[in-house]
């Protein structure tokens, strides 16, 4: 018979479990470096990026009125009557089910050039 050392195992599972913690650790150091860079206003890619109307509408209005701007919860805007003032206080104010403040106030001229050139 033979006679196998338990001790074995847990000195494997040690060895594992401290470079483990040694591999871990080199990565949560390159992690706060990029995090500082990022406190410090290096790359914030979202918050200086250019708005995009047709990229606000996919990702906040669609859901309400639909992928070809036809309507469903909220109304058609395609050939929409109201003019850019009108659509502009609709995005700010909200009217209906329309929520206010959906649309930040520097953006709201672009979204409602946006919408009153939908064909």
């Amino acid at each position: 018979m033979m006679n196998r050392n338990p001790v074995i195992p847990f000195l494997l599972i040690m060895v594992f479990g401290i470079g483990l913690v040694f591999f871990l650790s080199l990565k949560g150091l390159n992690d706060s470096e990029e995090m500082a860079k990022e406190k410090d206003g290096g790359e914030k890619q979202e918050e200086s990026a250019e708005f995009v109307a047709e990229d606000f509408y996919k990702q906040t209005c669609l859901g309400c009125h639909g992928a070809n701007y036809e309507g469903g919860a909220g109304p058609a805007l395609k050939g929409t009557k109201l003019s850019k003032d009108q659509i502009k206080e609709v995005l700010l104010n909200g009217k209906g089910a329309m929520p206010a403040g959906l649309v930040p106030q520097e953006n709201a001229d672009a979204m409602a050039d946006f919408i009153k050139n939908l064909k």
